[in-house]
């Protein structure tokens, strides 16, 4: 998959995206200026994407300019108009952590409840906190974009013009899946929640998104990838409201945005440089994928350090999984596998 996608919870998702995606998928103290990263490691500053943008900051910011840190930290890190400071809808839920419901539960308890009494109860609503998930605030999907290992590698090797344009294409590709998403899959819901109530979903102005490129990967092979980070703040074409996100039509459509984001790009690259595609089996548990006829596998190899690395892992936890139930998992369970081990 070209396309993946995580959610950003508020608060902590900031500082996450601050410390990585915004950093080149590094790490980096959150004093330091990203103006000072950018000008020191090369990594090209975050700009703004998705024609939601032009109702933000009384029309003061545009698609294509430069995202400051004062910025996100309004926008994903509270939810406020990234240039007025005015709240964009509501502002993100607190929910209370794991302690503070024990907390509040045991404050509950009957007065009159006996030390044994009382103790089982503890423990009981102990049990059941520490087996729920903690829920978190949604700020943002940080969806990321890249480009087949092949064209990374060719991309790496090449002069500068021909960087530029397989750039220029990959930018054309994720430019034309956030355009999608805003006319067929970015909604929001509105009416009563209740169980007799009723809920729409309702369309929305556009997207608010940050776009961020990086050249490497985590292990710094070549990677030609771009973060593309979605506010969850969207406003509805019916009344102007601010409101969230509906996340469902984001999570159901990912499979469809990758295989739409390779397409467009080969179909750019093709255009641009003549070159051709082939579909290479990748081996057992693992699907085929695109590959530039004129790049060899064996180069691309030598070029995904990373990859060879989760590969290993995926074969340690199949071993185990098949010495445990008897059996290989299931395809679904190996695409959650993948998931994990890549995030």
């Amino acid at each position: 998959m070209t396309v993946s996608m995580r959610v950003m919870s508020a608060g902590d998702g900031y500082k996450y995206l601050l410390r990585t995606v915004a950093a080149g998928d590094g790490d980096r103290s959150l004093s330091t200026p990203l103006t000072r990263y950018y000008a020191e490691e090369g990594t090209p500053p975050g700009r703004w994407l998705g024609t939601g943008v032009r109702g933000l900051g009384d029309g003061r910011i545009g698609v294509g300019d430069e995202v400051s840190e004062a910025q996100l930290q309004l926008l994903v890190g509270m939810g406020r108009d990234p240039v007025t400071g005015e709240p964009l809808g509501k502002a993100y839920p607190q929910y209370k952590s794991t302690s503070e419901r024990i907390e509040s539960r045991i404050a509950g308890l009957e007065p009159g409840l006996g030390p044994a009494a009382r103790a089982e109860a503890v423990a009981g609503i102990e049990a059941e906190e520490a087996a729920r998930s903690r829920r978190r605030a949604v700020a943002g999907f940080d969806f990321t974009f890249s480009v087949p290992k092949s064209a990374s590698v060719l991309w790496a090797v090449a002069d500068a013009g021909t960087q530029a344009l397989i750039a220029q294409a990959h930018h054309a590709a994720v430019a034309e899946v956030v355009a999608f998403m805003e006319s067929e899959v970015a909604a929001t819901r509105t009416g009563a929640t209740a169980r007799d109530g009723a809920v729409a979903q309702v369309d929305v102005t556009g997207l608010i998104a940050t776009a961020y490129d990086h050249y490497d990967s985590r292990a710094g092979d070549p990677h030609l990838h771009t973060h593309v980070v979605v506010s969850n703040k969207v406003q509805t074409v019916l009344d102007g409201k601010w409101r969230s996100l509906d996340g469902r039509p984001l999570h159901a459509s990912v499979v469809a945005l990758s295989e739409m984001h390779e397409a467009i790009f080969a179909d750019h690259l093709t255009r641009m440089l003549g070159v051709g595609w082939e579909c290479r089996e990748m081996g057992r548990d693992r699907n085929p994928s695109w590959a530039i006829t004129t790049v060899p596998e064996d180069l691309v190899s030598e070029f995904s350090t990373r990859s060879r690395h989760i590969d290993a892992e995926t074969d340690r936890l199949i071993e185990n999984y098949v010495t445990q139930h008897g059996r290989r998992p299931a395809p679904a369970a190996m695409g959650l596998l993948k998931v994990r081990l890549t995030s």
